[in-house]
């Protein structure tokens, strides 16, 4: 099951889980993967994106997505 489907997220970054009741922000980026993360697009894609979002290079933005996909894990928000 998709735990990322389910959470609220609004424009300033927040996020609320109503499975555990836990909340947390995320700056622009985080965000930005998240959405893309309910849209079930890949996580090079996700990569791609934010370089031409954000105007970075490939290995910073991959580097970005791995870290943050990390991060959902240690929370078991992880999309898989």
């Amino acid at each position: 099951m998709n735990k990322i489907a389910h959470l609220a997220l609004n424009d300033e970054g927040f996020v609320f889980d109503p499975t555990t009741g836990d909340s947390f922000m995320v700056n622009d980026t985080g965000l930005f993967i998240l959405k893309k993360l309910r849209d079930n697009t890949p996580l090079g894609a996700i990569a791609q994106g934010i370089c031409d979002e954000y105007e970075t290079c490939l290995d910073d933005a991959e580097r970005d997505v791995t870290d943050f996909f990390g991060q959902l894990k240690s929370l078991s928000l992880h999309p898989c």
